[in-house]
């Protein structure tokens, strides 16, 4: 049975959700991540000035900072991961923008023509140098009616004060993001590749959505998206992988890993290693050192590449702790390159594996009890 919540109750929610002083207007925007591009806005400004006035002196006809840099600090700030506040883009769209408009106030002497072209004309030049940033059209208009001290600058405008105060401002931002724990410049996602070299799409790849359903998809909003096809498809493939958690993220790496695991001490040849992975007729061996901690993993892959007396070829293990959901384990052991997820305890010794196939056996279980419907309601293809 179903209860109602009070009436009052709900009224008062209702009245307070209107009131709300922060309500994230972007996605991933949070209280903390605002305060932080505040603070970093207000340095780099700040900082920016200083540097500029240090090095163009206090010359009271030239300005040591413009204002289109504040728009500039609200994306390299505010939104750092934007396609729009990247480095070219802050540096080159701004700069670009302030030669178009410089050019336009040249050529053209009626101001209210002036002003357009200059706006307009800034738009194509960045999109066709891939350097578009908002503030560039305000670059561009500041470089029409900036007034004396802008037309006695001429063309050095859009390198003194345009371009220095661009480069300043990113090379701060890059400072701040690094300290504040930020990544910046952002790295788009890396698109899957088949690591066996044939022809075929990655494992991942070939059930689900693909990126000409993205293209699709994007077309169809008839928009303008402030994100890059990469970044967008890894976003959803996240999604996917959240729903498939919420599903069946009972399950935990505890529950369905290998406890009798088969190491090798990091001493030993690549010979031994070799005759235990043929043995067991296994793929993946934890390595471990003198203490019984896990050093890496070594598999039949880069021992055919070592000759059989020489040491270890030890590789980064991939690992879990033990109350990991287990299928969130999906993605590693399926990108082609990593065949098991060593399960680790505090101490970084070794308590369990997990294979691929110890993987798809918990998948066919999890089928078999609940049907196609109950396993992919919400998720689509994704496995």
């Amino acid at each position: 049975m179903i209860v109602a919540p009070p009436q009052h109750d709900a009224q008062k929610t209702g009245i307070l959700s209107k009131f709300r002083l922060f309500s994230p207007i972007l996605a991933g925007a949070t209280l903390r991540e605002r305060l932080i591009g505040c603070l970093g806005a207000l340095i780099g400004i700040c900082l920016t000035g200083l540097v500029s006035g240090f090095f163009m002196g206090q010359d009271p006809h030239l300005p040591l900072i413009v204002a289109p840099i504040g728009a500039s600090a609200v994306l390299l700030f505010a939104v750092p991961a934007s396609p729009l506040a990247q480095p070219w883009s802050i540096v080159g769209g701004n700069t670009i923008s302030a030669f178009v408009g410089v050019t336009v106030s040249t050529l053209v002497r009626d101001p209210a023509i002036a002003i357009g072209l200059a706006v307009a004309l800034a738009i194509l030049v960045m999109s066709l140098t891939r350097s578009l940033h908002p503030p560039g059209g305000a670059a561009a208009l500041t470089a029409v009616i900036g007034g004396a001290a802008v037309a006695r600058a001429g063309f050095w405008f859009p390198i003194v004060p345009i371009g220095i105060n661009s480069l300043i401002l990113v090379l701060l931002g890059v400072v701040f993001h690094r300290l504040a724990g930020r990544q910046y410049p952002h790295r788009q996602a890396v698109a899957a590749v088949n690591t066996h070299k044939t022809a075929d799409p990655p494992a991942a790849l070939r059930v689900g959505f693909n990126t000409e359903d993205i293209d699709t998809a994007i077309a169809s909003l008839n928009e303008t998206l402030d994100i890059s096809r990469a970044d967008l498809d890894m976003l959803l493939r996240q999604v996917e992988m959240q729903a498939l958690l919420r599903q069946r993220g009972d399950l935990t790496c505890a529950d369905i890993m290998s406890r009798d695991v088969v190491t090798v001490t990091a001493g030993a040849s690549a010979a031994e290693a070799r005759a235990l992975l043929l043995e067991h007729d296994i793929r993946t061996l934890p390595v471990l050192d003198a203490e019984g901690r896990l050093l890496g993993t070594v598999g039949l892959r880069e021992l055919a590449a070592t000759d059989l007396a020489a040491a270890l070829p030890v590789s980064p293990a991939a690992t879990a702790k033990p109350t990991d959901p287990a299928i969130g384990l999906v993605p590693r052991l399926t990108d082609g390159t990593i065949h098991a997820v060593v399960v680790t305890d505090e101490t970084n010794r070794v308590i369990g594996i997990i294979s691929q196939t110890d993987l798809l056996a918990t998948l066919a279980k999890s089928l078999s009890q609940t049907g196609p419907a109950g396993l992919m309601g919400g998720y689509g293809q994704g496995i």
